[in-house]
């Protein structure tokens, strides 16, 4: 299937390792010149994208200075994908709202809200310029909080509306913006005994990798398993491409079959 899109430009947030590195592999192999950025990088990110910047996206200086980075590299944005969430493990508490401060709060809302706020609207000008496609990365738990740290379900559903928001806007522009929301996803951040996972498992005093066995289940997934980062990448590239020309404003669930609402 030729999807239109050999020769566009795009800049993927969290783009280092999982579903940001996912998109950026596949993107490339459909002829996309990437800015991928993250805070640490990786060797496989070096592979496929044109340029790599390293840089903490929760700022507001790294979530503009990035994509003048990106404009400078690729003379221009098509495609931006807000990719980067969660955070780090040793700073989400697992507690009750009670016991959760307001650090925690305002570290979830930079990294899932803020920093997708910031970056759009730097790289809104050459994105409408070109008629491009954004595409953020949310959560089920947006719509299922349940088990998540105090505040990250609370972003990621105000990172939904965002998305319908800037689709009315950005619609009759001729740019399109569109949200995808997994479950659990074959990342570090679940299979990385030192990430979150690792971390709820040392809380549940079960092993790492009895947790991962269990948890597709404990969230209700009809299909039992884990989503992969390569079956993200494909939705998220499919909606950028000209074969989702008409798919405006959509929050799309790829989960296995956890949220059970018609």
């Amino acid at each position: 299937m030729d999807l239109g899109i050999s020769g566009k430009t795009a800049l993927i947030t969290g783009a280092s390792r999982g579903i940001g590195l996912a998109v950026a592999e596949l993107l490339a192999v459909e002829g996309v010149r990437v800015v991928g950025a993250s805070r640490g990088g990786s060797p496989e990110l070096e592979k496929v994208a044109e340029k790599t910047v390293r840089v903490d996206l929760s700022t507001r200086e790294g979530a503009t200075s990035v994509v003048q980075e990106a404009l400078a590299a690729l003379g221009g944005i098509d495609f931006l994908v807000n990719n980067v969430g969660a955070g780090d493990a040793d700073h989400l508490s697992l507690a009750g709202f009670l016991d959760v401060d307001d650090d925690q709060w305002q570290r979830v809302f930079d990294l899932n809200l803020f920093s997708a706020v910031r970056t759009t609207r730097a790289a809104l000008p050459s994105i409408l310029e070109r008629r491009g496609a954004i595409v953020n990365i949310s959560s089920v738990n947006g719509r299922v909080p349940t088990g998540s740290p105090v505040g990250y379900a609370e972003a990621k559903s105000a990172l939904n509306q965002l998305g319908k928001r800037l689709s009315e806007e950005l619609a009759p522009r001729g740019v399109r913006v569109n949200t995808v929301s997994p479950g659990p996803v074959t990342t570090p951040l679940w299979t990385d005994p030192a990430g979150f996972g690792g971390k709820v498992a040392e809380a549940l005093g079960v092993p790492h990798s009895e947790l991962l066995d269990v948890v597709p289940r404990q969230f209700g997934a009809s299909s039992g398993r884990f989503t992969t980062a390569a079956e993200v990448a494909d939705l998220v590239v499919f909606l950028l491409s000209e074969r989702a020309a008409n798919i405006h404003g959509a929050d799309h669930f790829i989960d296995g079959g956890i949220l059970k609402a018609a």
